[in-house]
């Protein structure tokens, strides 16, 4: 949850991914007790209405927002009354329902069970949160051969009440595992249509970034930029660990490492096994999702030195299923190949997901 991070020199991060609500629908009219009464028409009866039901609050998945700012500042959302039932046989307006607009990725949960209540994954995607209350009848309800004058009305029943915390996972098919300064920023804007900021220091990245990167003129993924992870970050050191919930939902996590670090006495393996192991602390399922090695800066490596380069870091970072690309984002050397090899993998992790939910009509190349 970051609402407010500052850092030498002024800079202010906004992003917003945690927050707690109170939501609670509006309480239903009350029924009228009420009997006609009009000249020339004795014995009239009665005719009280219906109370109107109480305004419900819904959550509403929005693509045009992208964080949970607006839900830090303004807290309770409570939707109004419906109005009482009235003689004449008038009913009672309904209240009007309140919408919340909310990242699309979004997950509600009830703060005091637990329970999920919503998953807004998907652009336009409708919640309830809280239902009104339904109206109190009126005394013409109450009419029958033997209580021709029915003096009782039924009270309006109280909306439900919720204590919801908001949490926000960014939808994204790839996302980008490394060290600060190991080129993610770099490779993300070399490949997509995301700006992140970068320059020769690290975490440079201070939040999330996303980018839709086109293969072809009907296929492209999401790419997901988190800031750098250090050794320490499942115990709190640095900012990577706060945003690794944003990498929940990919399919692969692509590791990027610096293949040539400036500083020669840093050893880039021993900061790969750091990351895995934190990673492994913070989310098993997370650690358990396919990872590939992915080589950057090569244009700094002699080519003759490559070939055993790529084989030090596959024996002792991965197996020999482990998929490693060797690659340079600043020179996109590599990168055709390895964007490729991503799109295939996630069409056919999309055809998989659609064969287990039965739908044949589902095209996984379109966005």
């Amino acid at each position: 949850m970051i609402e407010k991070i500052f850092f030498p020199g002024g800079a202010l991060v906004k992003f917003v991914d945690e927050a707690k609500i109170e939501v609670q629908g509006g309480k239903g009219g009350n029924g009228a007790a009420s009997f006609r009464r009009e000249k020339f028409i004795p014995k009239g009866g009665p005719d009280g209405g219906d109370g109107g039901r109480g305004g419900s609050v819904w959550a509403v998945a929005d693509r045009n927002i992208n964080t949970l700012v607006d839900y830090r500042y303004t807290r309770k959302f409570f939707a109004p009354n419906g109005e009482n039932g009235r003689g004449a046989d008038c009913y009672g307006a309904g209240g009007s329902d309140i919408e919340l607009r909310m990242p699309v990725g979004t997950l509600v949960r009830d703060v005091d069970t637990g329970e999920l209540v919503a998953d807004l994954n998907v652009h336009g995607a409708r919640q309830l949160l809280a239902a009104g209350g339904k109206g109190g009848l009126g005394n013409l309800h109450f009419k029958s051969s033997v209580n021709r004058a029915p003096k009782q009305a039924t009270p309006g029943e109280p909306g439900q009440y919720r204590s919801l915390e908001l949490e926000l996972k960014v939808l994204a098919d790839v996302g980008l595992l490394g060290m600060p300064n190991a080129g993610k920023s770099t490779f993300i804007t070399a490949v997509s249509n995301a700006r992140p900021k970068i320059a020769d220091y690290p975490f440079t990245t201070l939040h999330p970034h996303l980018g839709v990167v086109r293969v072809g003129p009907e296929q492209s993924f999401v790419l997901a930029d988190v800031p750098g992870l250090i050794e320490g970050a499942a115990e709190g050191a640095g900012l990577g660990h706060l945003f690794l919930r944003h990498l929940a939902r990919t399919k692969v996590l692509l590791h990027v490492i610096d293949a040539a670090p400036l500083d020669e006495e840093t050893d880039p393996v021993a900061q790969a096994k750091a990351l895995a192991l934190e990673l492994e602390k913070y989310d098993p399922e997370l650690a358990a999702k396919p990872r590939w090695l992915v080589l950057n800066k090569i244009d700094l490596v002699p080519e003759e030195d490559r070939a055993a380069l790529i084989e030090k870091y596959r024996a002792e970072l991965g197996t020999d299923e482990t998929p490693v690309y060797v690659i340079s984002a600043a020179t996109r050397e590599g990168c055709e190949e390895l964007l490729n090899a991503l799109a295939q993998f996630i069409d056919e992790q999309r055809r998989e997901e659609v064969a287990f939910l039965g739908d044949e009509r589902f095209d996984p190349t379109a966005n």
